[in-house]
């Protein structure tokens, strides 16, 4: 079964622009190093009633949205392959950790086995 990295991740609105260059990037640089899939998407329906919404959950300011992604992977061991190819390509890290377009401490991840695919 296939492998999963799961993030979900505060973006202020008004760095949606710049967020999408550099997830289009890294969308590019994770897929060259053979990751299967590679995704980011934008909240749209968060004022939700039941259990516990995304924005309240991550603590959302004012202005910000929520960014749930995932990359997908064969297994748990290409991942770990595919991610250590990814971070030595010069087109990430090279990147200023500091000036990212969203709030790396309040950034949520995790590795998951696929338990079901329909």
């Amino acid at each position: 079964m296939a492998y999963v990295d799961g993030y979900v991740l505060p973006v202020a609105k008004k760095h949606l622009e710049t967020y999408r260059r550099m997830a289009r990037l890294a969308g590019k640089v994770w897929r060259e190093h053979g990751a299967l899939e590679y995704r980011e998407c934008v909240g749209e329906d968060l004022d939700v009633k039941m259990l516990l919404p995304y924005p309240r959950a991550m603590k959302i300011k004012p202005g910000e949205t929520v960014f749930f992604s995932w990359i997908v992977f064969k297994s748990r061991a290409h991942r770990d392959r595919v991610n250590a190819k990814v971070w030595k390509d010069p087109r990430l890290n090279s990147m200023d950790m500091k000036s990212m377009p969203f709030d790396m401490k309040r950034t949520m991840y995790g590795g998951f086995k696929v338990l079901v695919a329909a």
